[in-house]
């Protein structure tokens, strides 16, 4: 038993067990009682599994047997105090590991700046780091996807009950378990996107802003002369109140008040640093100089209507000359706490993090349309032009937009980008991302809109970020890119913004596209063609991945893949974004946060320094997973095209529900009216798939690939490409992590039935297929077998989650039977209330879900 295991079962499993019964003390009728039913529920549910039985005859027969509830009331009531109980457990899980997080990762092991900093001093490659630390850095980008079950006040009793645990404070303990007794997990009304906003900051008060600290800290004392103010190794970026595509209640005003609140949260992050070093830093000629610059942050940050707003320039110029005293005169005591602020507000500077703003390219298509119709600034005849004419005649705009019965939330919010830059600093707001990019025509409305809003073009400070999806525009996007590169007017403005490109792809569309193989394959190879074209331009690509939890949406083990990528692909910045539920769940404690921080730095920068590039694949090995790609991409596409394949979906899991759970600002549908796959939302797609405990975008595909390769006898060429590739281990590994979340006895009720009977049994026997050829490419007999303290955690958690499944489906099965049945419907809404209810412990319990 490796060390993080045996920590983990001592730390996490023992202290759950033993945590777990100061549960019968929570303030709940009947608590003691609950817990007991519960345990033997739990018990009945594995053996009523083991025996083919369905939810609703283990649910039944568990009254019969074990409760003398003879109503239906009395049932449903103990059924909620089942859920009641089971969330506090998911949440009493949560917080054990996030306290066992140091001891049961090597927190100075593989991946961590620690090994990084033993390798360059062993292999003396301390130039090769100065000059990949110039402009290397990691961009996260937090995002408000609705996939965070956590209530904000929720999410602050796991962080004090983390530090209770870590200090096996059992009274302290207690009394947080019991105040999550009285605290709802369900929201009533939906966050707005402020809302999700201040959630988010607290994250980056918290959390980001002391773990970064610690990361350059680190580094300036490992190597000094590697690190200069001019790069930040670490950048934050921000959706919410930015990213609009989809939701309507995002305006222009909505941006500029969250860029607002992330200059309040920065400086008082600065004020409250500045307050501490006083304590310290008393001397002669210092004492002053901080004093001066406390007050400033002060009225900056508490009195209304101040003028006078501070700028970067005027903390660091401070803190320079502080540090410069304490150098000269005061024996450099205490300089390291200068320096750690300096770099902190090189890093942040006066706008915490870039907020991006994103809106979908037909929205733009359809204003400039009808600003042709309704104004004199483009021909009226426009629509009927063809692209390149149409692009000739955007970018040779010189007039500005004036009618007021256009869109006005559009040009209002290109120009909220300019106030924004002026208060919050240029890296307050500069990318304008472009949600579907089908062509060069759709940046260039962008581009064309921002002259008609007022912004003239050599003070145009707004980088405009393409986002290609579909495997159909991934494999569009060489071609789009080098129409744009070839552009005059566009290849002008690019020379302005440092001839830089950013480039966005994205997982999860990509996925519900063309299914979990051909998903990655297109964007690795979009990469490959991207970079090709990009470098033949005289242009330094940066690509960004926009990722979420799961594996099916390009999450799992991410910094992997950028350790993977070979010399093909362009690495000088990692670009991702942490959305929803992952920024708590790896990034909800300063230890997690580090660690994980670490993990992507040290797989960009080591991938550049130590790496022969062997990483990248030979033509072989691409020709042979376009081969599993195709052949994956055709089995997943019969699917996709079968007229019950979303119908099953809706049938048998909680997604029509999603949109009532109140977990997010957005809709679950880009448009109202009938359900299809192009209009469905990536995260209630996959978390419906993750609650039905089937994950079908994360290997749907992968097995029948396998199968048609080895019946050409050629396993061989596979287990090769295995052995020699970190991107396909890594792809693997992935995949195997979606499959490890599965449970198809929960639903094995639905292998007979007349509609969907068909379907279930196709995907339990994918499932099986695919798990039947990892096991050979592994040599191993479980799945995760390599990964056992992960594999360990995942079935400790499922064991939590099995009641909620269970009475989840016994919910629906509910509903199901009495839909039809006016006479029923306040036990129908009953029924619904406990479906959601479930979802928010199972996709909790699950942590990387959606």
């Amino acid at each position: 038993m490796n060390n993080n295991l045996a920590e983990f079962k001592n730390l996490v499993g023992t202290k759950f067990e033993m945590y777990n019964s100061l549960f019968t003390s929570l303030p709940f009728n009947k608590v003691e009682k609950t817990g007991i039913l519960l345990s033997l529920f739990l018990l009945h549910c594995e053996d009523g599994f083991r025996q083919n039985q369905s939810p609703v005859e283990i649910i039944d027969t568990f009254f019969h047997q074990y409760t003398n509830y003879a109503s239906r009331k009395e049932q449903i009531d103990l059924l909620f105090r089942f859920i009641q109980y089971s969330e506090r457990q998911v949440v009493l899980f949560d917080a054990l590991e996030d306290a066992a997080f140091g001891s049961t990762h090597d927190m100075d092991g593989s991946g961590t700046l620690k090994q990084l900093q033993t390798e360059v001093v062993q292999t003396n490659t301390q130039k090769q780091l100065a000059d990949k630390l110039k402009d290397f850095s990691v961009r996260m980008v937090l995002t408000a996807h609705p996939n965070q079950f956590y209530p904000s006040a929720v999410l602050g009793i796991i962080h004090d009950l983390g530090k209770a645990l870590q200090k096996d404070d059992t009274v302290l303990v207690n009394t947080y378990l019991q105040q999550l007794g009285k605290t709802p997990f369900f929201k009533k009304e939906k966050p707005t996107p402020y809302d999700e906003a201040v959630n988010l900051i607290w994250f980056l008060e918290n959390v980001f802003y002391h773990s970064a600290g610690q990361i350059l800290s680190f580094l300036n004392s490992e190597f000094p002369d590697a690190l200069t103010s001019e790069n930040q190794l670490i950048r934050m970026g921000f959706w919410p109140g930015g990213d609009r595509d989809g939701n309507p209640f995002v305006k222009a005003d909505t941006t500029i008040k969250v860029a607002e609140a992330l200059r309040q949260s920065i400086i008082k992050c600065y004020y409250r640093e500045v307050r501490l070093l006083k304590g310290r830093l008393t001397f002669q000629g210092v004492d002053t100089l901080l004093a001066s610059l406390e007050d400033r942050l002060y009225n900056n940050l508490f009195i209304p209507g101040y003028k006078a707003y501070l700028s970067k320039n005027e903390i660091t110029t401070t803190l320079i000359e502080i540090r410069d005293i304490l150098i000269a005169k005061h024996n450099s005591l205490f300089l390291n706490k200068v320096n750690n602020l300096l770099g902190k507000v090189n890093l942040f500077g006066l706008f915490f993090a870039s907020l991006d703003v994103r809106q979908d390219s037909s929205v733009h298509s359809d204003l400039v349309e009808l600003i042709a119709e309704k104004t004199n600034v483009l021909p009226k005849n426009y629509s009927a032009l063809p692209e390149e004419i149409k692009i000739r005649h955007l970018q040779d705009i010189n007039s500005l937009v004036v009618d007021t019965d256009l869109d006005k939330d559009t040009f209002n919010t290109l120009l909220a980008i300019r106030t924004i830059q002026r208060f919050n600093g240029p890296e307050g707001c500069h990318r304008y991302i472009i949600s579907h990019t089908t062509s060069a025509l759709n940046v260039m409305e962008v581009y064309g809109l921002c002259l008609m809003a007022g912004w003239k073009r050599e003070e145009l400070t707004i980088d405009f970020v393409p986002l290609f999806e579909t495997i159909g525009d991934l494999r569009s996007a060489a071609k789009i890119m080098t129409s744009l590169y070839q552009n005059e007017s566009y290849r002008k403005h690019l020379k302005r913004r440092n001839n830089a490109q950013t480039i966005m792809l994205g997982f999860s569309d990509g996925t519900k596209d063309g299914g979990y193989l051909m998903a990655n394959w297109s964007i690795y190879k979009a990469k490959e063609e991207l970079t090709k074209i990009s470098r033949e331009h005289g242009i330094e690509v940066v690509f960004f991945d926009g990722r979420g939890g799961p594996p099916a949406r390009g999450g799992g083990k991410t910094h992997q893949f950028y350790a993977s990528m070979g010399k093909n692909i362009a690495h000088k910045e990692i670009q991702l974004t942490i959305q929803g539920q992952t920024i708590s769940s790896n990034f909800g404690t300063m230890e997690s946060a580090r660690f994980n921080m670490e993990q992507l730095m040290h797989s960009g920068i080591s991938n550049a320094i130590f790496s022969s590039r062997s990483s990248t694949l030979s033509n072989v090995e691409e020709e042979l997973l376009q081969e599993l790609a195709e052949e994956s991409y055709q089995a997943f596409n019969v699917l996709k095209n079968n007229p019950d394949f979303l119908e099953y979906l809706n049938f048998a899991s909680p997604l029509s529900y999603y949109a009532e759970a109140n977990i997010g600002s957005r809709p679950s549908k880009r448009k109202s009216g009938k359900l299809n796959l192009t209009d469905l939302r990536a995260v209630p797609y996959v978390g419906a798939w993750s609650q039905l405990k089937q994950n079908i975008p994360g290997y749907y595909g992968v097995g029948i690939a396998f199968e048609k390769l080895e019946a050409q006898g050629r396993w061989g060429e596979i287990v090769n490409l295995y052995t020699n590739s970190l991107y396909f281990r890594t792809l693997m590994g992935n995949c195997e992590m979606a499959m490890s979340k599965c449970f198809f006895p929960l639903t094995s009720y639905l292998s007979n039935h007349t509609i969907y009977g068909g379907l279930w049994n196709l995907f339990h026997e994918e499932f099986e297929r695919t798990k039947k050829y990892i096991f050979m490419l592994t040599a191993k007999t479980e799945l995760m077998a390599d990964r056992e303290t992960d594999q360990l955690s995942i079935r400790m958690r499922q064991r939590i989650e099995l009641p909620l499944i269970t009475i989840q489906q016994y919910a629906l099965a509910m509903i199901r039977e009495r839909g039809s049945k006016s006479s029923d419907s306040a036990e129908v809404k009953i029924f619904e209330k406990l479906v959601m209810r479930c979802s928010f412990g199972i996709i909790n319990a699950e942590r990387n879900s959606a």
